[in-house]
């Protein structure tokens, strides 16, 4: 019998905010729960740190560059396929609940299911389960494919309580001035990582009222980091990194493993699991099946990660390479000052930002994480063991030559082969041609 698959993709949650990952200021019981059952990644990436290219990456297995959504808000290459398809091909229901946020249609025909809010910036979004309820239960002879994309914790963060926090007391992560503005703002993310968490329950309720608990798959994902500076919209970790936990009844052992998988694994693994063959598909990802059936730590030898700054503000193209230790970095217009639009007056989500530009007057930790966000060099090194937030570059380190010679080698080997022009793409003329199909051609 074939499984079902659930995913649950969070949005916007950084990863080490979660409990599992060491998160020490909200607690998601149910998230814990899930984790306690299933396979957890320790080093689980994907390719870009925003909302639109990470999503379709995921549903299509292929690099941002291949696939064509290089940039948020832009449409994949005309012709591209995904699980839709390829699950269909299979004889699985494909159906999708909630934020959905790629284009164009024909690329992503999932079933549209009712009942979660699909705007990730609603001030006061739906959910409730009994869309999922009726597709789960609608025939339970022909497995299901179900993709629930929730919008927490997405600002504006306008759901939750975030009176359950002491603010004075929030374990505030590096990366972040510390100013009551921030303290606010932060448990109120925090609020919705706690609803966020709720809503987990409440779907994977669905499934053992349904019965259908021991025959799904499931994986939850926290995507992208939060709208922090620092995270999403960044190549650092905490933009990069997600959190990633299957469950897979009678199949997946319970623990951790430290093998590197990314967003684009995840096709090929849901069609080997589906009794399919992705080796005779054209994927940039690749099965981490066998990574689930024992635990292996041995799955990819490296992760790749680009970022390009429009439409969230003027060029600041980023390209970047891990082999789950060790992270180089290579920003492309290091000259430039990086600006990201919903900290300059975009929107009214990110009060505390004025407050760290006021205080890195006189306060030299908001000075240091005002300039490490705002003034980077041309090369960054990071060693994730000890430095997850990555606060010391090691670029320029003689000690760490070797590592940052390797990296900056299978960087430039990467790109080549994805055809990536690097900088040319990023700008408001490539941008607009990919929301209208018009994509640039790779250089391979």
């Amino acid at each position: 019998m074939k499984p079902n698959i659930l995913i649950m993709i969070a949005d916007d949650a950084t990863y080490n905010d979660l409990t599992l990952y060491g998160g020490q200021n909200v607690q998601t019981p149910n998230i814990d729960h899930l984790a306690q059952q299933g396979l957890v990644f320790n080093r689980a990436y994907l390719p870009v740190a925003m909302c639109n290219p990470c999503r379709t990456a995921l549903y299509t297995g292929l690099h941002p560059v291949r696939n064509g959504s290089c940039w948020n808000h832009s449409a994949a290459r005309p012709g591209t396929k995904s699980i839709p398809h390829y699950l269909g091909d299979l004889a699985y229901r494909v159906g999708l609940c909630g934020k959905k946020h790629v284009v164009p249609a024909e690329s992503f025909p999932f079933e549209n299911v009712p009942g979660i809010e699909p705007s990730c910036v609603h001030p006061d979004p739906e959910f409730n389960v009994e869309g999922i309820r009726e597709f789960i239960g609608r025939n339970t002879d022909e497995p299901f494919c179900l993709i629930t994309g929730l919008i927490e914790p997405h600002a504006p963060w306008t759901v939750g309580n975030p009176g359950h926090f002491d603010k004075d007391t929030l374990r505030l992560p590096p990366y972040m001035a510390d100013t009551p503005e921030t303290r606010e703002d932060y448990a109120m993310y925090l609020a919705e990582i706690e609803v966020l968490d709720q809503e987990i329950g409440e779907i994977l309720n669905v499934l053992d009222e349904t019965e259908q608990a021991d025959n799904t798959l499931v994986i939850f994902t926290s995507e992208q980091g939060s709208q922090f500076p620092g995270c999403k919209w960044t190549n650092w970790n905490t933009g990069i990194h997600t959190g990633f936990v299957v469950r897979w009844p009678g199949q997946v052992s319970p623990g951790r493993t430290d093998a590197i998988i990314q967003y684009e694994d995840v096709v090929p693994t849901l069609i080997q699991v589906a009794g399919g063959d992705p080796k005779t598909m054209d994927f940039d990802g690749v099965s981490f099946l066998p990574v689930l059936q024992d635990r292996s730590g041995d799955h990819r030898e490296y992760s790749y990660f680009v970022h390009n700054n429009i439409p969230e503000g003027p060029p600041y193209p980023i390209r970047s390479v891990t082999d789950g230790t060790y992270h180089y970095i290579r920003n492309l217009a290091p000259d430039a000052i990086y600006i990201e639009k919903h900290l300059m007056g975009q929107n009214k989500w990110h009060q505390y930002w004025p407050t760290w530009i006021v205080d890195s007057t006189f306060n030299e930790h908001a000075r240091m994480v005002v300039n490490r966000y705002m003034h980077r060099p041309a090369e960054q090194l990071y060693c994730m063991d000890d430095d997850p937030y990555e606060m010391t570059n090691l670029a320029d380190d003689p000690e760490y030559t070797k590592e940052k010679k390797l990296l900056s080698a299978e960087l430039d080997r990467w790109l080549k082969a994805q055809g990536d022009p690097g900088a040319a793409i990023d700008t408001e003329e490539q941008w607009q041609a990919a929301k209208e199909g018009q994509h640039f051609e790779r250089l391979v």
